[in-house]
């Protein structure tokens, strides 16, 4: 028959499990690799992909790494946002470090599988990142609020301890998310060599691939928990500036929002365009073509938006290189 229909063993003591109750049990092939979808068929446009992704993942490494440099080394950028800041860059290397390479390596060697256990070492990596970009991001909507509601006690409230604590929380969440991901991952059944309409491993991709009824939470930890916390920091730093009598105090009060409110505008955007295009297109290339934006694109804008909005960090960057 065909062999990409899902099968499993009837006795689950065999090693097998059982398919779901609409399913009919069957001899059950063990996965040993999956099969990616490629941006394009084209031999032509191969090398021009190739070419182009390895640019913006050079661009993305070292212009988080110049950040990180530039905070790091600037005894002026020693404060809570440039922390939250550096931290944010990290996350976007290790998105872009997740997917890219191994889409590089496919492109290079005209190759579309990848092994189940790299597989699954991506959707586990790839959560890790994304769940720590999307908490960071709330993280900086907090101190936004706090530096424009409450700007006389902004260094006592965002002190030291309470900005490393929140890293960690951050962190551990996303560590947390990660291995619940690995372990729903390592517990689903699949059919022989499967090919995932993704140009990675991607977890919502892989569920509904899976003969396992398992379903995922994806939607909540990423986008509903997050933009709660951001909405309502926003709301309240709003309604603080139109508290603000003159003009020049509200332009000032907004600015200091602007890089911020981009990038989770440029995230979340592209994020959300990913599962509403994956839910209303049948396309599976236009939904993986709309994740490049949030996977490639934006890690490699990230720093450049800051930069190029922040006199400070500019001024650093420069007296780094002339260093």
């Amino acid at each position: 028959g065909n062999p990409l229909q899902c099968s499993c063993l009837e006795n689950p003591r065999d090693g097998g499990a059982w398919c779901p109750f609409f399913m009919e049990p069957h001899n059950r092939t063990r996965v040993s690799q999956f099969f990616l979808l490629r941006l394009s068929d084209d031999p032509d446009l191969q090398p021009l992909l190739f070419g182009l992704f390895l640019s913006t993942y050079l661009a993305t490494v070292l212009g988080n790494l110049l950040l990180i440099l530039a905070v790091s080394s600037d005894s002026h950028l020693h404060t809570p946002m440039y922390f939250f800041l550096s931290n944010l860059s990290l996350a976007d290397i290790g998105i872009s470090t997740t997917t890219v390479p191994n889409m590089l390596v496919n492109l290079h060697t005209q190759s579309k599988s990848i092994p189940y256990a790299g597989c699954l070492a991506q959707v586990t990596v790839f959560s890790l990142f994304a769940c720590l970009e999307s908490l960071l991001l709330t993280v900086m909507a907090y101190d936004r609020l706090v530096a424009i509601c409450h700007p006389l006690h902004y260094l006592a409230i965002m002190n030291p301890h309470l900005c490393g604590l929140l890293v960690l929380v951050s962190f551990s969440i996303s560590l947390l998310n990660s291995q619940l991901h690995y372990l729903m991952m390592s517990q689903l059944t699949f059919c022989a060599d499967v090919e995932i309409p993704h140009f990675f491993c991607e977890l919502s991709q892989l569920l509904n691939l899976a003969c396992s009824d398992i379903s995922t939470s994806n939607i909540l930890i990423y986008f509903i928990v997050p933009l709660s916390g951001i909405f309502y920091s926003y709301i309240r730093i709003i309604s603080s500036i139109l508290k603000v009598s003159s003009s020049d105090g509200k332009y000032k009060a907004f600015s200091t929002c602007g890089s911020h409110l981009s990038v989770v505008c440029l995230f979340y955007g592209a994020a959300l365009g990913v599962y509403l295009s994956s839910t209303v297109s049948s396309s599976h290339r236009k939904s993986a073509v709309v994740s490049v934006m949030y996977t490639v694109v934006t890690p490699m804008l990230n720093p450049f938006i800051y930069s190029l909005r922040n006199k400070d960090i500019k001024r650093s960057l420069i007296s780094s290189t002339v260093k």
